[in-house]
């Protein structure tokens, strides 16, 4: 069974909100990839650029690990 990802709409909102938390909790993208593979869910910062861009889907599990290591909500994340 593969994960359910979430398709970003066209202007890339969750990965925009991604980017502009990770930067206002001053941490870098490499200490975010960090964090989420400490949590056991596979990530790698050229994914995590992708993301953030908008031009790569978002699986579940990583959804939740980055909300996790940001310590936001969900509705931050994708309002």
């Amino acid at each position: 069974m593969t994960e359910q990802k979430i398709k970003q709409d066209h202007e890339g909102t969750i990965g925009k909100n991604i980017r502009k938390i990770r930067l206002s909790r001053k941490i870098g993208q490499t200490d975010l990839v960090r964090k989420v593979q400490l949590m056991g869910v596979p990530l790698t910062r050229e994914s995590l650029v992708k993301i953030e861009r908008g031009i790569q889907h978002i699986q579940l599990s990583q959804l939740r690990a980055i909300k996790d290591a940001l310590e936001t909500s969900y509705d931050e994340l994708l309002k």
